[in-house]
């Protein structure tokens, strides 16, 4: 490389985003996953060695994927591939193997493919990598947000090892901030900036363990800052809370972060814990999930797990519903927190399930038939047929109540409704017993 090739290599370099300049070019200076990488790991020995398999890294934005890959690019002697599924098809990767496929057969050399965002693929793209990873022809990269065992094609997750990568720690994170604002050479080094304490804790909350998000909000903070009496630029409170106008907050409408969001929201109103309900809706509704899905979510959790115990539970969160379709956001947060602390906070039951055990009876078991009596009389002839013969009509008895069968013959005793001991149900499972209705048993036995 020439001395002007040099300059302009430097320069490029230099306008790149800071995040992308700051990226560690091996395993030493390489920030977090200890679990994965630290010292004596399977993956950091692999990498070290140039045995590296076929693998997907799994892991929240900013958590060291491509990262990760670029230094395995850096240390292998196989030709490395990289390609976003983004912007790649299938011809792409015909040409890949093609040469891949030469370049093993010619030179006994191996190729490693970085696909990045893999779970971008369609079916026929994973498909069409398929054989080849199995042949040894690529050893295969993915890296992926989303929960490969959803995306990926299970054919393709069955000859890969998954390794998942966790959001930065707050440490890790401090860690990354400082190197880049002492590195002269990749960094901000050269800048003479200094870095209040509460501005750094400020970058380091907003990051949410992405370090991208922690390093690009740094530079655009060194921008605002201004500089003081000595000269010297300090980036202050302020200039972190300026480059970071909003919370970024991970969370896939289709993808891993959404459903387990959406579990700890329905297992934190089972649990009885408004207030995590109310932080977990909160997040959903801060990362733009339609408020229309929270509150099926509710309704169904009010008739679920709420059941009998409070039946005004499903009719609050019916309501909230239908409010929140009403006035639409910001304000439908109002109406489906009500619901979400309702739902919350009221006895408990899922008695309501008795239905599985009845759809099971109707799915596995012989069909049931209508007992006589219980057949319907309303038209001409029905009687002939012994319709309705026997039938007791419960108004005409005290308390409007009388023993006769209602269940097929077959199913004569069976339960598949055992109120609980709580709310509501308490009242139920009184009356009923008084009726003679026995509920020792569990529920379908």
């Amino acid at each position: 490389m020439s001395l002007f090739d040099h300059q302009r290599h430097v320069e490029t370099r230099k306008s790149a985003p800071l995040a992308d300049r700051m990226r560690p070019k091996d395993l030493d200076a390489f920030v977090g996953q200890e679990d994965i990488v630290g010292a004596g790991k399977v993956l950091r020995r692999a990498i070290e060695t140039d045995r590296v398999p076929s693998m997907i890294f799994w892991g929240p934005p900013g958590s060291g994927k491509t990262t990760l890959a670029r230094i395995i690019a850096r240390r292998t002697h196989a030709h490395f591939e990289q390609v976003s599924a983004v912007t790649s098809g299938v011809a792409d990767l015909r040409r890949i193997v093609s040469e891949a496929k030469d370049r093993l057969g010619m030179y006994r050399r191996k190729t490693i493919l970085f696909i990045d965002e893999i779970h971008r693929f369609n079916k026929a793209q994973q498909d069409a990598l398929l054989p080849h990873v199995e042949d040894g022809t690529l050893t295969l990269i993915g890296a992926t947000t989303e929960n490969p065992y959803f995306g990926v094609n299970p054919a393709l997750v069955s000859r890969t090892r998954i390794y998942k990568l966790r959001p930065l720690t707050d440490d890790e994170i401090r860690t990354l901030v400082r190197r880049a604002l002492e590195d002269r050479e990749s960094g901000l080094g050269d800048q003479d900036l200094e870095l209040e304490e509460d501005a750094l804790a400020h970058i380091v909350m907003v990051s949410a363990g992405d370090s991208r998000v922690a390093l690009n909000a740094l530079e655009l903070a060194a921008d605002l800052a201004l500089p003081g009496e000595s000269g010297r630029r300090t980036i202050t409170v302020k200039d972190s809370i300026d480059a970071i106008q909003q919370r970024p907050v991970t969370y896939d409408k289709d993808g891993d972060q959404h459903y387990d969001t959406v579990s700890a929201f329905i297992k934190s109103m089972r649990g009885t814990d408004p207030d995590a309900a109310l932080y977990w809706m909160a997040k959903m509704i801060y990362a733009g999930e339609d408020p229309r899905f929270i509150a099926r979510r509710i309704v169904i959790c009010a008739a679920e797990d709420v059941g009998c115990a409070d039946p005004m539970a499903l009719c609050v969160a019916m309501a909230a519903a239908q409010a929140a379709e009403y006035v639409g956001l910001p304000e439908a947060r109002i109406p489906l927190a009500e619901a979400a602390i309702y739902v919350a906070c009221a006895p408990k039951s899922n008695s309501a399930l008795g239905i599985d055990s009845a759809l099971k009876d109707i799915e596995e078991g012989p069909p049931g038939q209508v007992p006589l009596h219980l057949r319907d009389t309303n038209y001409r002839g029905a009687a002939r047929f012994g319709h309705g013969l026997g039938y007791k009509y419960p108004h005409e008895f005290e308390g409007h109540y009388i023993e006769q069968a209602y269940l097929p013959e077959s199913l004569q005793g069976r339960r598949y409704y055992s109120p609980s001991a709580e709310g509501r149900e308490t009242d139920i499972r009184k009356r009923l017993e008084q009726l003679g209705k026995v509920f020792d048993s569990a529920r379908g036995e």
